[in-house]
């Protein structure tokens, strides 16, 4: 890279205060059209962050072999789903993407090795949240994927890897969902408010706690927790975007609770706030 470059990537990324972090439960990508309590939820915590130079999103529909980040200047906005209404797949977001902030994180995570990507996108785990966000779509973004042959340890130190991202001006966003089995899930029952099958609501509340005390050891042994959880992720991609999230916490700050509702008997929307105390 020629030295010019290297100097605008500095100066693109010159320090601040450091930025909250957030994972969203992003659940039915049909609430990209809605306007509901989840809907609300995100456009209520957005009125309570400092404006990003950059957004980072991890988003539980990006899994690869290896870690990869997307590089180029306009990210398509990517319909990754089936039979849902024409409506929604007319839905662009059409924010730039950051080169820049591309190769910064590139340079930062030193564990493993980081690909540029141009084969990708914003994906729906990252766009149906982030529009409510930032609905004018004037914040750089890129995606980081999950590498989907790492267990959940390797997950969460590679997170603590971004944190200097914060102080740069970069918001850091997980997109998934803590309690997530669709297999199981009540379609019949999507619209009954509060319809939770026992051993979703036994995870939430055990995940909860353990977010709420900083227990986040427990958390990355999710597979350790008994039936309850092991129901909760039966596969580990919508729930490896919390870890990314939690093992930012600083000692000084907080994790506070939103969107906490629980969908279809099986499908959790919970979404957590990392901010100073």
């Amino acid at each position: 890279m020629k030295l010019s470059s290297l100097k605008t990537v500095s100066d693109s990324f010159a320090a601040t205060e450091r930025m909250p972090v957030l994972f969203l439960g992003h659940g039915n990508p049909m609430n990209a059209l809605a306007d509901n309590s989840f809907t609300q939820g995100f456009q209520n915590i957005a009125k309570t962050l400092p404006k990003p130079k950059a957004i980072l999103c991890i988003s539980a529909h990006w899994e690869t072999k290896g870690t990869f980040v997307t590089a180029m200047e306009k990210p398509e906005t990517i319909h990754d789903f089936g039979g849902f209404p024409q409506a929604l797949f007319d839905v662009q977001y059409p924010a730039p993407g950051s080169p820049e902030l591309a190769l910064e994180t590139q340079k930062l995570i030193t564990s493993a090795s980081v690909g540029l990507s141009n084969d990708w996108g914003l994906d729906h785990g990252c766009w149906t949240v982030v529009k409510f966000l930032y609905p004018n779509a004037d914040i750089p973004i890129i995606q980081m994927s999950i590498d989907y042959t790492k267990p959940a340890s390797y997950h969460y130190e590679l997170g603590k890897e971004l944190a200097a991202l914060r102080r740069k001006g970069v918001l850091i966003v997980g997109s998934g969902n803590s309690v997530h089995n669709l297999r199981l899930a009540a379609w019949d029952k999507m619209m009954v408010p509060g319809y939770a099958f026992e051993w979703a609501h036994i995870a939430n509340e055990k995940m909860k706690k353990m977010i709420l005390e900083n227990d986040h050891q427990s958390l990355v042994n999710f597979d350790k927790q008994g039936k309850e959880f092991q129901l909760a992720v039966p596969t580990p991609e919508h729930y490896m975007p919390l870890l990314y999230t939690l093992s930012l916490r600083e000692k000084d700050e907080k994790a506070t609770i939103f969107n906490d509702a629980i969908l279809a008997g099986s499908l959790n929307m919970m979404s957590v706030k990392i901010d100073k105390a």
